[in-house]
């Protein structure tokens, strides 16, 4: 299958099994934050949108334990940079029709909660196509050392994703069922 027919199958079992599925259990993330002794806590997290995991609960409880949370932005040349971001905070809604920040205080995260639509055992991730991620991740390793945790559900998983020279891989993937 290429990408965009195996985007199309995961979408819709997303869709149909979104609800059937527990939460991921925050204090897995919670744990794995404590045991890599992040000095700064700075987290990029995501608005929850079209069926991903759902990553406010996280969120808030990080941000009550002081981590400081930022979400992505898309500018008008299509970059993707990670605004501070709070609770109290009002969000815009991007022309995507994803709610993102307000805020003009630019952040680069040291843990980024990465949402995805497919996954392998290898740690790739497949995205929406846009490319926004990737980008996001080229940029920021050249000048800092960054943790990717895709977030997903364990059907999202296939055996073997197609990928080019522009997909970066993750660091770990947690599900409702495992921590790869």
């Amino acid at each position: 299958m290429n990408k965009s027919e195996i985007r199309k199958k995961i979408f819709q079992l997303r869709k149909k099994n979104y609800f059937k599925n527990p939460p991921i259990n925050f204090e897995k993330i919670f744990k794995f934050l404590k045991k890599k002794k992040i000095r700064n806590k700075i987290i990029g997290g995501y608005y929850p949108y079209n069926y991903e995991i759902d990553t406010l609960d996280i969120l808030n409880k990080l941000e009550k334990k002081n981590y400081l949370i930022s979400l992505p932005k898309i500018d008008k040349k299509n970059k993707m940079n990670f605004y501070q971001w709070s609770f109290k905070d009002p969000l815009s809604i991007n022309i995507y029709g994803i709610p993102e920040p307000i805020s003009k205080k630019k952040i680069d995260p040291e843990i980024l909660l990465v949402p995805l639509v497919a996954y392998d055992g290898e740690l790739n991730r497949l995205g929406y196509g846009g490319g926004f991620y990737d980008r996001y991740i080229s940029g920021i390793q050249h000048h800092k050392k960054i943790i990717k945790i895709g977030l997903g559900f364990s059907f999202q998983k296939i055996n073997k994703l197609p990928t080019n020279q522009y997909d970066k891989k993750l660091d770990y993937i947690i599900t409702e069922k495992n921590f790869i």
